[in-house]
């Protein structure tokens, strides 16, 4: 990588890797749990966090990252919490990962809840019948099934995080070697004279990892498809 990009957007790249892959991990406890409720429970409300989860998917992202801006920023009411207690996302590349966490959510709830879908219930219902208790029933029985869904739900919201442009540069700006990750870049290269062959190779970079993104995706998506049919 160092001979096709300058030093500068190799930090770009790994920069925005670093986001990517942060953001999915902090995310992925949270969509598997916000789709084990969507897929097997039953209370008031359940639509609601339904809309919520995919509110991101609709709303322009500007919109979306200047909600976390309100929300997270140092005077917003958890930002001045966070800020006690010596945690700043506002401007920082962890809100850079925050913003990418917040707008794949909803790729990665969607296949993680379709994997649980199409879990059939008697499965998890003979476990339960031969005593082990919820927790063992999900960690033996429907986590095991789910890991295909987990996996694209990861991979898109991976892909999505790497092209997350509106609500980044809304709620951390675009900071050079702090928050500048690859979309950020390409838009601020186009902007100077001359910076044309900079955005060019830092869009073949942003496809390539995009549609190697996708390309995962479509094979975990089958393997997925293949495993729960032949669980019937």
């Amino acid at each position: 990588m160092d001979r096709l990009l300058s030093p500068a957007e190799t930090e770009i790249v790994m920069l925005s890797l670093r986001v990517s892959l942060v953001a999915v991990a902090a995310s992925l406890p949270i969509g598997i749990a916000l789709a084990y409720l969507l897929s097997r429970g039953s209370f008031w409300g359940k639509s609601v966090l339904d809309g919520v989860v995919h509110l991101p998917l609709i709303l322009p992202p500007v919109v979306t990252g200047y909600a976390l801006l309100l929300l997270l920023g140092r005077h917003g009411p958890l930002g001045r919490l966070l800020d006690d207690i010596g945690i700043v996302l506002a401007f920082r590349w962890t809100g850079a990962a925050v913003a990418a966490a917040v707008m794949g959510l909803p790729l990665m709830v969607r296949p993680i809840r379709l994997s649980l879908d199409a879990i059939p219930p008697k499965l998890e219902l003979a476990a339960s019948t031969l005593g082990a208790r919820p927790i063992w029933v999900f960690l033996t029985v429907t986590l095991p099934l789910m890991i295909p869904g987990i996996l694209t739900g990861a991979v898109l919201s991976l892909g999505k995080s790497l092209g997350e442009f509106g609500a980044t540069i809304m709620f951390v700006s675009n900071i050079p070697g702090e928050t500048e990750t690859l979309p950020l870049a390409i838009y601020a290269s186009v902007q100077e004279p001359g910076g044309e062959a900079e955005a060019l190779r830092l869009t073949i970079i942003s496809l390539a990892l995009s549609m190697a993104a996708l390309i995962v995706s479509e094979y975990l998506s089958r393997r997925a498809q293949r495993r729960l049919t032949g669980a019937r």
